[in-house]
């Protein structure tokens, strides 16, 4: 297979790792879709416009948990975003309808995320409209995997592996946002945790982040409608010491949706946040094992 081509190294990183200067805890911040550098050659493939486009975008989440290297916690962030590449999907999950060639035999084309359209190179934006004004060629999505998702990737497993050397464990809390049309119930939950339906994190762990956070007077739900994505599936082996939770935060409370811009809201989100991070950077986490 191709690498990427010369010169890709030089690039700006796909990604961000605000390090504290002391780790404090066994806890570790990670936000795979607020990524917002899109490139010149994408934005040239795509039908659509760049605000349509933001809409698949876990916008602002780094800059909500943006306290956590002052409070001892390290914080990796994409910086790519999703619709050019998913960090939270396997790394070949690909549309065939979307390429000029077949795809090599290996690719992952059945999966329910490739059929929905959001394999790791999307055919849609999050609200179903289609990316892209012409198929695509495997090298380019090759490129994408190489450059972004493989990086993103390591540096996530690095920081895991030094966290759990160091403490003996390690507890990701991984990132995102959901759309208020997407949340069922009334009144609809402000927060919803994900640890794969039990398996992907200590019980007492995940029951300790929903305490905190309902603390912060957030209305937490769990696993429903979202149990967690391939970053929680991948990464949570409770028996190894190593968790995840998946925290989804509600756009509502803190953006304009439609406009993706910050709100009204945004600074008492951020500082309520800053809250937990801090109980979190706190917490004797010898319950994790």
């Amino acid at each position: 297979m191709d690498l990427p081509p010369t010169g890709t190294e030089l690039a700006p990183p796909p990604f961000t790792l605000m390090r504290p200067a002391r780790q404090e805890a066994p806890v570790v911040l990670v936000s795979a879709h607020s990524g917002r550098r899109y490139p010149v050659e994408f934005l040239q493939a795509a039908r659509l416009d760049p605000l349509a486009l933001r809409k698949s975008e876990d916008a602002f989440v780094e800059e909500l948990l943006a306290a956590a290297p002052e409070l001892g916690l390290p914080l990796l962030a994409a910086e790519f975003p999703r619709a050019f590449c998913d960090a939270n999907r396997e790394p070949w999950e690909l549309d065939p309808g979307m390429f000029d060639t077949p795809l090599p035999h290996w690719v992952n084309s059945a999966s329910p995320r490739v059929g929905a359209g959001l394999g790791t190179i999307a055919r849609i934006v999050a609200s179903g409209e289609p990316i892209y004004r012409r198929r695509l060629s495997f090298e380019e999505a090759e490129r994408r995997v190489r450059g972004c998702w493989e990086p993103f990737h390591a540096a996530l497993l690095a920081l895991i592996g030094e966290t759990q050397s160091r403490f003996g464990s390690c507890l990701v809390l991984d990132c995102h946002s959901m759309p208020s049309q997407a949340l069922p119930g009334t009144p609809a939950p402000e927060i919803v945790l994900g640890d794969a339906h039990g398996t992907a994190a200590n019980p007492r762990a995940v029951r300790h982040v929903e305490t905190s956070l309902q603390r912060l007077g957030f209305r937490v739900r769990r696993n429903d409608p979202y149990a967690g994505g391939y970053i929680t599936r991948r990464y949570g082996r409770p028996r190894e010491a190593v968790h995840v939770v998946q925290i989804e935060l509600a756009r509502s409370l803190y953006m304009d949706e439609s406009r993706i811009e910050r709100g009204q809201g945004f600074a008492a989100m951020q500082a309520r946040l800053t809250g937990f991070l801090g109980e979190m950077a706190e917490t004797d986490w010898t319950m994790l094992g």
